[in-house]
């Protein structure tokens, strides 16, 4: 599997970034047994932040959608870093994914498609998972989408 996992990331052209540092009094990543919980990844990208705006106001849902998907990376960045062979994930379980959206916009799911179509494209079945797509007033630093993640582990 892991070298499935590495094609199917060359194939997308992703090369996994250094993980973000926790930006307050939290950390990055816990496990417990055979669960990995992963924090809330905003989209930083090699410049720092990207995609800020929000949904139904100065952000689109493809704009939403390319958020999400770098939330996704960095969500695989984070394990990768916990587990040290992203080929132990035997399961995404659940992702949350959080909208930084006017009160009228209410295409959150297809924005967090962004996030569970990347999981899937680089962990095939095992990326398949439960989900949310919420709405919020804001999120950190302005960001359009926030995801964060629950997998189990080997």
């Amino acid at each position: 599997m892991a070298a499935d996992i590495e094609k199917n990331l060359k194939d997308l052209g992703i090369e996994l970034p250094a993980p973000a540092a926790p930006a307050a009094n939290y950390i990055p990543f816990t496990i417990a047994g055979n669960i990995l919980t992963i924090s809330g990844q905003i989209p930083m990208g090699p410049n720092g932040v990207e995609f800020v705006g929000k949904l139904g106001d100065t952000a689109d849902v493809a704009t939403g959608q390319g958020a999400a998907r770098l939330c996704a990376i960095n969500i695989l960045a984070q394990a990768q870093m916990a587990l040290g062979d992203l080929s132990r994930i035997k399961q995404v379980m659940k992702i949350q994914g959080f909208v930084n959206s006017t009160p009228d916009f209410t295409d959150h799911p297809e924005v967090i498609n962004g996030a569970s179509d990347l999981l899937v494209a680089v962990l095939g079945d095992a990326g398949k998972h439960a989900r949310a797509a919420v709405g919020m007033s804001s999120l950190p630093r302005g960001v359009a989408v926030e995801v964060d993640c629950t997998i189990e582990i080997a």
